[in-house]
């Protein structure tokens, strides 16, 4: 796809590992064709796509802001790109804000932990403000994300 891309990576990984945990616990595995799907390879495929979302993609880049040494800057996000009170301690209006929305600095306020929507379907990532549908940070990227990693945490050493 065109625009944000990780929400197909997190939802994917989960699903992989909820299905990975039931086939475990009914000491079952799919056949599909000739191949035979183990829990341990769905648990594989899961960490390789958070793998590449957090930095082993052909970007070496994070796409999860705060992670590693190379992560978006410039997210797409009202409260991580306006001033912070300590600096700008007046009322930012509404319409204001949008004077920050074409800067080309770094966002002030690091949302440390957020998901951006990801490369295109061509693994080029801009770190562009206004390009909502790659930069923008959303829920529902980040909430799968959380169960996979715990998922993946609490099972280390089964990969």
């Amino acid at each position: 796809m065109s625009d944000s891309n990780m929400q197909y990576v997190t939802s994917t990984s989960f699903l992989l590992v909820a299905y990975a945990k039931y086939l475990t616990k009914s000491h079952s595995v799919v056949r599909c064709g000739g191949t035979i799907v183990t829990p341990k390879r769905l648990r594989t495929l899961a960490k390789k796509q958070v793998d590449y979302l957090l930095g082993d993609n052909p970007l070496k880049m994070s796409y999860m802001v705060g992670y590693g040494p190379r992560y978006p800057q410039r997210i797409h996000h009202r409260g991580s790109s306006l001033p912070s009170m300590a600096v700008h301690p007046g009322k930012i209006q509404c319409s204001a804000g949008f004077s920050v929305m074409s800067s080309q600095s770094p966002n002030p306020n690091i949302l440390v932990g957020a998901v951006v929507g990801g490369p295109d379907q061509h693994d080029r990532f801009p770190d562009k403000r206004s390009d909502y549908e790659q930069s923008e940070p959303a829920t529902y990227v980040n909430a799968p994300l959380v169960g996979t990693l715990a998922y993946l945490a609490h099972s280390f050493g089964q990969l």
